[in-house]
């Protein structure tokens, strides 16, 4: 049975872990505990799915609760995909939000035809500024 929290103590090397059995690894610095670990402070709202003490899904993210939520991370474990874990993530951090708050995202590669099915609106204007 995989239970949702909201206030999970989760370290740096269990989100590493988790990232890299859900292949958004190949997209973020998992070599880098640092990063992780100022990753997951400074998010805003962070949504955790565990089986047992086994973390298997993780919603990162950073917003203002009332116009804009910026869904920085959506990481599924391989294993467990398909269970509507992803879907739930987002439902759960949804149900914090503002009643008129949207939610934007940058898809992964392999994860951009997920979000049509949950009612996402596709939108080509996205720009990037990388250090």
């Amino acid at each position: 049975m995989i239970t949702y929290t909201e206030h999970a103590s989760i370290d740096p090397e269990q989100a590493i872990d988790l990232y890299t059995r859900s292949t958004l690894g190949e997209r973020r610095p998992i070599n880098n505990v640092e990063t992780f670990r100022a990753m997951l402070a400074n998010a805003n709202l962070t949504i955790s799915a565990w089986d047992g003490d086994k973390l298997v899904g993780i919603s990162r993210s950073l917003t203002d609760f009332s116009y804009v939520a910026y869904l920085a991370d959506l990481a599924v474990d391989e294993q467990y995909q398909r269970q509507g874990i992803g879907k739930r993530l987002i439902e759960e951090t949804q149900k914090r939000l503002g009643s008129e708050c949207m939610i934007v995202l940058l898809a992964a590669p392999k994860a951009n035809s997920y979000y049509e099915h949950l009612g996402f609106e596709h939108n080509p204007r996205a720009w990037i500024l990388k250090k």
